[in-house]
């Protein structure tokens, strides 16, 4: 999953960016508001956290307007110092999805982020599963058929967004977008060493279970029990 993170304090934004890849996210950081549009109109993101007050041409409440008149409905957690009801009201009719008041616990802005990601999906609750494989965004846990794949973070990453999209056909510049930042040094075979890696660990020492990961030729990757 890749995140966008607009933040005008630089030591905010990189320890919100470094917490957030300590979680497993692609994170890219941005401190104002012109590069954040840009950022947001240009990439697509899984969740875009946004500070209320930029420097730039428009602030947060601004840019939100703006990146929801493009048509993005990437969902959006405002930060903000600004905390009436009045502000909080404006920041949510702007389009944001989420309002968090600074100082804010990191694990409080973490849990906003994963109940974000999951709205979109069809799966309930904090556990995805696909056929007998499950993975658990609030703790980390994977498992297939009860017994426990010890993951990378990256390797979580990986499969988290292919369990939040199951049967469909993910490209490797899908995943690049969503799995990676932008500052990430990506091979031309970095995706297939990662999709093996995952092969090793969720289909190969599981003989009597059906293959999930499967490569589409010419088209990418799916992850499906069909």
């Amino acid at each position: 999953m890749r995140i966008l993170v607009i933040e005008d304090e630089p030591k905010i934004a990189q320890a919100v960016k470094r917490g957030l890849e300590l979680s497993g996210y692609a994170v890219d950081a941005v401190n104002d508001a012109d590069t954040g549009y840009s950022y947001a109109t240009d990439a697509d993101y899984d969740v875009i956290v946004l500070d209320r007050m930029l420097p730039g041409s428009m602030d947060g409440v601004a840019l939100c307007k703006r990146v929801r008149a493009e048509g993005i409905s990437t969902p959006i957690i405002m930060l903000t110092a600004r905390g009436t009801i009045g502000d909080r009201v404006e920041g949510l009719n702007s389009g944001a999805d989420d309002y968090l008041i600074k100082p804010f616990s990191f694990d409080e802005l973490t849990a906003r982020v994963r109940a974000l990601l999951r709205r979109p999906t069809v799966q309930v609750g904090i556990e995805l599963k696909v056929d007998d494989l499950t993975l658990n965004t609030t703790t980390y846990e994977t498992a297939r058929g009860g017994v426990p794949i010890k993951l990378s973070s990256k390797e979580f990453a990986l499969l988290s967004y292919f369990m939040h999209h199951p049967g469909q056909v993910i490209t490797k510049d899908m995943v690049v977008s969503h799995v990676w930042d932008e500052d990430a040094d990506i091979l031309p075979n970095t995706i297939e060493v990662y999709i093996g890696y995952l092969r090793n660990k969720v289909d190969r020492p599981f003989p009597k279970s059906t293959p999930l990961i499967k490569t589409m030729r010419g088209f990418g990757y799916k992850l499906s029990a069909d």
